[in-house]
């Protein structure tokens, strides 16, 4: 029996699409390829006596039963001074993240800049030994704790793709919520386009009813605020806005978690009304009620970037409402 072929919705690749030139991207700065290029350029002699210096024996025995080279796994001051970058190698294959590796206790905040944007700093200069020792403590548990029969080249690649594969989706998300954060600030700009508002890049003012000056503005956390001038340094703090881009809708209870905390907190800083903007399909009002009873209105992105239908409607005439226009 033939199938409904307009019951099957198969969504677009366009994450995969990114990931494909962000991982191009990522073989000549902190993958595998970038190392073998660096290594070609090194004093092996020199590169040799660090190995036999950092890295243990048996860790070093094992990968030369391989016919791999010590640097696959273990980084050098040499290696790291001639490709900073290559931080990002090791800390890939160690299945850390950049929260993971260079946060809070690690020591290693002050190495960031060699992963991120290649610079050695005189103080991160001073420490490469230690940062090198500390390393092949680590990797060393790693080479020495898998199956030998599984050690290979391609194999030390797959483990640092396994770990840049979530860091990929955690940065498409963020660029996701930035575009809907976008999105809903256009939005209003076209509310308020009829009143001749001063645009800026991440600003709208604009004169209400009573000729005052109201203020849309990104923010931090909540991610747009309306303020209302009311007079000298007096300002009313009209509406936070809390915007959710991820349209994973398995996700949907931490997003609206995250929403109720922002809400919670602009409420103690005397927010009159808190708005849940969600980019899910099958959104249940009910369920996001119970998440988030701090929220005043809820909306879909898709029906407001439609520009039409009581949706939309409802969202216009709201922000005109607490606007004053």
């Amino acid at each position: 029996m033939a199938s409904n072929r307009h019951s099957i919705s198969v969504p677009a690749p366009d994450l995969q699409i990114l990931f494909g030139a962000e991982i191009e991207r990522a073989r000549k700065l902190w993958l595998m390829d970038a190392l073998l290029e660096t290594v070609g350029n090194a004093d092996i002699t020199e590169l040799d006596a660090e190995l036999a210096k950092i890295a243990p024996p048996e860790a070093r025995r094992l990968l030369a039963t391989k016919g791999l080279r010590g640097e696959l796994a273990f980084a050098t001051p040499s290696i790291l001074r001639a490709n900073p970058r290559l931080l990002g190698y090791y800390r890939l294959l160690l299945g850390l993240s950049q929260k993971e590796f260079f946060g809070n206790g690690t020591g290693l905040s002050g190495f960031k800049s060699m992963e991120t944007s290649g610079k050695l700093t005189m103080p991160a200069e001073s420490r490469l030994d230690d940062l090198c020792a500390s390393l092949a403590f680590s990797c060393a548990r790693l080479v020495t704790s898998l199956n030998p029969d599984w050690i290979s080249k391609a194999f030390l690649h797959d483990l640092t793709i396994l770990t840049f594969g979530p860091q990929l989706r955690g940065g498409a998300n963020n660029r996701r919520g930035q575009a809907a954060i976008g999105a809903v600030f256009e939005l209003i700009r076209e509310i308020v386009s009829g009143k001749s508002p001063e645009v800026g890049g991440t600003s709208i003012r604009v004169s209400n009813a009573a000729g005052r000056q109201v203020r849309i503005e990104f923010a931090a956390d909540p991610d747009i605020v309306i303020l209302e001038e009311m007079g000298g340094e007096r300002v009313r703090k009209s509406l936070a806005i809390e915007i959710k881009g991820g349209s994973d809708i398995s996700n949907i209870h931490n997003r609206l978690g995250e929403a109720e905390k922002s809400h919670r907190n602009a409420k103690q800083d005397g927010y009159s009304e808190c708005w849940t903007v969600v980019n899910v399909d099958g959104f249940d009002p009910v369920f996001a009620r119970q998440e988030s009873p701090t929220t005043d209105h809820f909306f879909e992105l898709l029906k407001l970037v439609s520009r039409s239908g009581d949706h939309y409607c409802h969202f216009r005439d709201q922000i005109a409402s607490v606007i004053g226009i």
